[in-house]
């Protein structure tokens, strides 16, 4: 049976019983269609970047196969990427407001990721490796076992954390949710920070060399930030816990803290931290696995493919309880043809997966 899949050429052999087949398709073509470049090259470029991200490869090397150059690509994203980047996020949002139908209050948590380039120094880039790195924050909350993007903010110079925050949870309230738990890492650890969350639930992580108790410790706390006068400080309640490591074949224990304001028994707010914020990590890992390499170095081009990576994250949530994130990514890939001709090596590298693919083809 033949039918015409995402090509602009011949139709495409689908496999019969392919499981979520229609579903898949309808990515693929969603795909596409987030990406709203105007313009004759459009939808090449638009198939580069998907191509890119399903690949895991540079965005110079996959425009090859699509007649157009490295740089038209540049051009367009520079020129579009603005408005690009703001319906992608919209679709993101979209994306898991659809699957959390129905829910109002969420607990969510806030990271940030960063991706060092090792070249020429960008200006506008909010990070401490002065011009070498882009920082990305989102705010996710887990729900029936998927990890949800709600937010997302681009950290550019003279953005402090705390304006990185409130950006985060004015998109979250915007979305019409209601905010139960906020956990941050210790990174967001300031007092502007703690000022602005504690009108929520909140854990946040604590260096220990700022509060400098090493031993278990459950009690007030009051911070002593040297730009702030005594009655600016914050107040809150402050958990150290020691936890035993093997170093050198020797045991020794490392000593970490946390600022709350949950009238909860220690143990229950550290397992609540913990429950809310280990996700987060697992997101930035799958989102990365999507995310494709550039030589560019404008923060534009380098935001859009990040916000791209992030719909094939988002997209591949709703799949999740019945594929691999690898698997995900092939039965994409088949739905492209131009990208068939790579098949081959992708194939070769991804045997295991091949074989589970196999399996689900044969399932129906």
């Amino acid at each position: 049976m033949r039918k015409p899949v995402l090509s602009r050429g011949e139709d495409k052999v689908i496999t019969p019983g392919l499981p979520h087949q229609n579903n898949i398709q309808q990515v693929g073509y969603k795909l596409l269609s987030m990406l709203s470049f105007k313009g004759r090259k459009a939808e090449e470029v638009s198939r580069v970047l998907v191509s890119a991200c399903l690949w895991n490869d540079s965005v110079e090397s996959k425009s090859k196969g699509y007649n157009v150059s490295p740089q038209t690509v540049r051009n367009y994203v520079e020129e579009q990427g603005t408005e690009v980047i703001e319906k992608l996020l919209e679709s993101m949002r979209r994306i898991s407001m659809e699957i959390l139908k129905g829910v109002k209050e969420v607990d969510i948590s806030i990271d940030w990721t960063t991706k060092t380039w090792y070249g020429k120094p960008v200006e506008g880039l909010g990070s401490s490796a002065k011009g070498n790195s882009w920082n990305y924050a989102t705010a996710t909350t887990k729900y029936q076992n998927m990890v949800l993007l709600l937010a997302f903010v681009p950290q550019v110079n003279g953005m402090s954390k705390d304006e990185i925050v409130k950006l985060l949870m004015e998109q979250i309230v915007g979305m019409g949710l209601k905010v139960g738990l906020v956990t941050l890492d210790a990174g967001f650890y300031t007092v502007e920070v703690l000022k602005f969350i504690s009108q929520f639930k909140f854990v946040i992580g604590v260096p220990v060399g700022d509060v400098k108790i090493y031993e278990e410790f459950d009690g007030e706390y009051t911070t002593n930030s040297k730009r702030y006068k005594k009655e600016e400080q914050v107040k809150f309640r402050l958990l150290v816990y020691g936890k035993e490591i093997v170093k050198k074949r020797k045991k020794t224990v490392v000593y970490f803290a946390r600022a709350t304001n949950l009238d909860l028994p220690k143990r229950e707010v550290l397992k609540l931290y913990n429950k809310v914020r280990s996700p987060i990590e697992t997101s930035y890992r799958n989102i990365k696995a999507f995310l494709p390499f550039t030589s560019s170095t404008k923060f534009i081009f380098r935001e859009l493919i990040f916000v791209l990576a992030m719909i094939f994250y988002s997209l591949y949530t709703v799949f999740k309880n019945v594929m691999t994130r690898e698997e995900f990514r092939l039965l994409l890939i088949l739905c492209f043809l131009d990208d068939l001709s790579d098949l081959k090596d992708f194939i070769f590298n991804l045997e295991e997966t091949l074989i589970n693919t196999i399996d689900l083809f044969l399932w129906r």
